[in-house]
């Protein structure tokens, strides 16, 4: 399958973006309509009607998000190396 050619709009500007797959473009379009939705959600909350601040503001909330899920996952990662390495030192102990 070759290259499908999306617009998708962000604010009040349009994005030409190119996708490999169908799936992928139905998900390029939901995103960008979240975005949307967000961008509505900060400016009316926010009161603030600059697109530059909005999608500034958008982007430090979605990381700080990323960030806090990232610290979720590393913690879930140790816990489960700690269970493997005690299962291992339990192996090496039968051995």
């Amino acid at each position: 399958m070759g290259e499908l050619s999306l617009k998708i709009k962000i604010g009040d500007r349009e994005y030409p973006i190119k996708v490999s797959e169908k799936e992928e473009a139905e998900r390029m379009k939901l995103i960008g309509k979240a975005l949307n939705e967000k961008i509505k959600k900060f400016s009316k909350e926010f009161e603030i009607n600059d697109r530059q601040d909005l999608l500034a503001m958008i982007a430090f909330d979605l990381l700080v998000k990323d960030y806090k899920e990232m610290q979720i996952r590393n913690k879930k990662e140790d816990h489960l190396q700690e269970k493997i390495s005690g299962m291992n030192n339990m192996i090496s102990d039968v051995l």
